[in-house]
């Protein structure tokens, strides 16, 4: 008897929260209707290529599927992992990377110290906008600028250079220069953007923190030292880990368009070179290889750096 009290009990209570979640999600179906696109976006575009992975253990045949094509097991894996060619395109993506990471990560950090110290509500929303604008430029229209900027013959810093009497350099044709023109057009592209999310955790942090610094006697810079940078230190961290995990990607496009014989050398990424092989080159189990490669390397080093995160500052991402 007791057990059967307990059963319809249960089932009550089972019905009882499904009515209740049912209500909840009518009540806020205007909510749920926009989380809806983003639904659709990860399904179609994040999880189900995740099928066509498979394509790495095949001779891939386009035409011919799965069915058609011949099953080769590891042999992409075996010679993507055998090419000295992949070892340096690692090698620029993680040169690149490195180089991001220590100039274009911190970058909008410091800007966003930098806004939050400006007073002027006015001349700081001028800023913020200003800052902003990049963003929405289009990477062919970025590269389009970068191009007639460096253009040898009809760029503006040749211009310059000729009216100082100095011959012109072709920057975009010497792999030393490749680099810094990434890193320089990154930093004015992304810092404005990026910096929003520092803004809004620096907006965050309770003012009477500041309030009970100032008592103690700390100056402007004390408090970004001790109040400031300590409010946002977790959202950084969050967003370095993350970062870390985008070690062997690059910005596709900008690297792609860039290109040029001259430069090969440096500018050849590890996601280039797989878009090469399997859309120039139709390797498409190659290439497939390559991007899972990529892949699994960049949930390694995520995983490396959540690890060293939680043991040493006690905030991760899992």
């Amino acid at each position: 008897m007791d057990k059967s009290l307990k059963r319809r009990e249960n089932l009550f209570n089972s019905a009882r929260i499904r009515s209740r979640v049912r209500n909840n999600i009518w009540q806020n179906r205007y909510i749920y209707m926009m989380v809806i696109p983003v639904l659709l976006y990860m399904a179609l575009f994040k999880y189900m290529p995740m099928y066509y992975l498979r394509a790495s253990f095949y001779d891939y045949k386009l035409l011919k599927g799965f069915e058609g094509s011949k099953y080769v097991g590891v042999k992409w894996f075996e010679r993507l992992l055998s090419s000295p060619e992949l070892w340096q395109y690692i090698r620029n993506t993680l040169t690149l990377n490195t180089l991001s990471l220590a100039i274009c990560f911190p970058a909008p950090l410091v800007f966003a110290l930098l806004l939050n110290e400006v007073h002027s509500t006015g001349y700081k929303r001028v800023v913020q906008t200003i800052s902003y604008m990049p963003h929405f430029v289009s990477t062919v229209v970025l590269v389009s600028m970068i191009n007639n900027i460096l253009s040898p013959s009809l760029g503006t810093l040749a211009k310059i250079s000729k009216m100082l009497g100095m011959t012109p350099v072709n920057f975009l044709s010497i792999p030393d220069y490749f680099y810094g023109i990434n890193i320089v057009s990154g930093v004015w592209q992304t810092i404005g953007w990026n910096a929003i999310i520092y803004i809004s955790a620096i907006s965050g942090i309770d003012h009477n923190l500041y309030e009970a610094a100032r008592i103690d006697g700390a100056n402007r810079w004390k408090q970004t030292l001790h109040v400031t940078i300590p409010g946002i230190l977790p959202t950084f961290i969050l967003l370095l880990i993350m970062q870390i995990g985008q070690m062997l990607n690059c910005v596709f496009d900008k690297i792609y368009l860039l290109q040029n014989t001259l430069n090969l050398q440096v500018s050849e990424m590890l996601p280039t070179y797989v878009y090469k092989m399997g859309m120039e080159s139709h390797k498409y189990g190659l290439a497939t290889a390559g991007g899972l490669l990529n892949s699994v390397m960049s949930v390694i080093l995520v995983i490396i750096a959540n690890t060293i995160s939680r043991k040493v500052s006690e905030t991760s991402l899992f």
